[in-house]
């Protein structure tokens, strides 16, 4: 990423919320190792063998659950407001990047109105548009739409003062 020389107006990384820290995730697979563990033991004794091998598939299917959803969280999306350009840097969770730079001056912010779980944050340029922050909360969304059309403001009234 290029080094900014100016007046940065807005400068934020988005990432998902957190479903679980790591130690959280490890005893709460303690918990379910132990508890699949004891009910297979139960079910062994009673004479049902088949049985033991699902609380096994069980607690993988936890496992892998969890790890698909860490791997998800490694998403993120890096916004920065300049009086020249809006910056938008987007790394997927499977690691690719894309990066995108726009004239503040003539960028937009749009959030559909009123809001739903699909009213997209969008950043628009001539035809243009990216969706941002998809992992963002309904009052997180609005939040950040009023934050960055107020630094896009602040951006333009450098460029042109009254």
């Amino acid at each position: 990423m290029k080094e900014i020389d100016e007046v940065i107006y807005f400068d934020a990384v988005l990432t998902p919320n957190r479903s679980l820290s790591p130690r959280g995730f490890a005893v709460l697979m303690t918990v379910v190792g132990v508890a699949s563990f004891a009910c297979g033991v139960a079910f062994l004794s009673m004479g049902a063998f088949p049985v033991v091998g699902f609380f096994g598939l069980d607690a993988l299917a936890v496992y892998i659950a969890f790890r698909a959803s860490f791997r998800q969280q490694r998403e993120q999306t890096r916004v920065i407001v300049t009086a020249k350009t809006m910056q938008l840097r987007h790394r997927a969770a499977d690691g690719s990047e894309k990066s995108v730079d726009l004239p503040s001056a003539f960028t937009r912010v749009e959030l559909d109105e009123p809001l739903s779980p699909t009213s997209w944050l969008r950043i628009e340029h001539g035809r243009t548009a990216y969706v941002i922050g998809r992992f963002l909360t309904c009052p997180e969304r609005k939040s950040l739409s009023i934050a960055i059309r107020t630094a896009l403001q602040e951006a333009r009234a450098e460029r042109h003062p009254a």
